[in-house]
């Protein structure tokens, strides 16, 4: 049985395979022939471009020298040939080395909120540097250098742990 299946396979399928590899080729090869150069519209417009382009880089390029004693666009003065000793400085103080000008901390109160409290109000202050955000109370430190001294409704006390001056921020 197999052997009978297989001549028919062989004997129907060898023609349908010839057929085939017939119909997916072509009977006839031509020789390309060497195409004539012709100028597309789109070359030819590329080509007067690059002309162009050529003649300005031409233009580009100075002919003429300039003239030494004219004037020079990126020097301001000419130099003097001899250097000027420099001013003596006059000696500094030293009332004005000892005592640096100090500037009060750039603190600045935003706001102030108020709880009840058993003896009354507790008030929190809301005051902000640099960078940051203070929420303190009375007793509370800020910035590691102020204590927070007294919270009015629109005042805060800051007392310098230093030298126990007192620093007023207000509401504005």
């Amino acid at each position: 049985m197999h052997l009978k299946r297989t001549a028919t396979l062989v004997v129907v399928g060898l023609p349908v395979t010839a057929w085939l590899y017939a119909a997916v080729t072509s009977g006839s090869r031509r020789v390309p022939i060497a195409p004539t150069e012709r100028v597309s519209p789109v070359e030819a417009r590329s080509e007067a471009l690059a002309a162009e382009v050529a003649r300005l880089h031409e233009r580009l390029r100075p002919d003429a020298t300039p003239r030494q004693p004219g004037r020079n666009l990126f020097a301001f003065t000419a130099r003097s040939a001899h250097a000027e000793a420099p001013a003596p400085r006059p000696a500094l103080s030293e009332a004005v080395l000892q005592a640096p000008i100090e500037t009060p901390p750039p603190f600045k109160l935003i706001g102030v909120a108020e709880d009840a409290g058993p003896e009354g109000p507790v008030r929190t202050a809301i005051v902000a540097a640099p960078g940051q955000m203070f929420l303190v109370r009375e007793g509370d430190t800020v910035a590691t250098r102020y204590r927070v001294g007294r919270i009015a409704a629109d005042v805060v006390e800051l007392i310098d742990a230093i030298d126990g001056s007192t620093l007023r921020l207000a509401l504005r």
